[in-house]
């Protein structure tokens, strides 16, 4: 008697990834990118050598990798590629810290925007990279996708820019959050 195989592979339906483990940026600036995404993003290495640097800010083994490419060329910013990779905080008041934290460390961001569906900061790492720190401005995918559809989205889908000090000061004054998350609000 021959024992079947209990597994099967499904190979019609599409199967989407759990979630983005990490991505890994080749860089003629290795120490100064290493600092930057620990600064930056809180993070630790968990592997580094003279090629290689594994960091992580949470429970994955590592969410960003650097290799150290002396020669690489800068990115031309006409050309194709990822053009931001972005990184949700838990909550308004955290990124707002992190914008503090940042600015004391001589980091600032370039552009801050209301998408209406994030609240977002951007940054340039080290060698050009856009980096998008956000905070969420629902609390739930239905409330989100809601206003991605909605005319006011259809209307303006790329936000209203916002003076991050302002929102840092009414925050500490206790406006309250679904306000300053709102973008007719900034």
């Amino acid at each position: 008697m021959t024992e079947q195989n209990p597994r099967s592979i499904e190979r019609a339906q599409t199967v989407s990834p759990a979630k983005l483990a990490h991505f890994v940026l080749r860089t003629p600036n290795f120490q100064a990118m290493g600092e930057w995404y620990r600064s930056v993003l809180g993070a630790r290495a968990v592997f580094e050598n003279d090629f290689l640097s594994f960091m992580t800010y949470d429970e994955e083994h590592h969410r960003v990798a650097l290799i150290n490419a002396p020669d690489a060329l800068p990115k031309d910013d006409g050309r194709t590629g990822v053009d931001h990779i972005a990184f949700t905080f838990a909550d308004l008041g955290c990124l707002l810290s992190t914008f503090v934290r940042l600015k004391s460390l001589g980091i600032e961001p370039y552009w801050c925007i209301n998408h209406g569906p994030t609240t977002s900061l951007y940054y340039r790492d080290p060698d050009g990279n856009q980096i998008e720190l956000q905070v969420d401005n629902f609390t739930t995918l239905e409330q989100a996708n809601d206003f991605i559809n909605s005319g006011a989205f259809k209307e303006n889908p790329i936000g209203v820019e916002f003076d991050p000090a302002r929102l840092l000061e009414r925050y500490e004054q206790g406006d309250p959050i679904d306000e300053l998350i709102r973008q007719d609000s900034v």
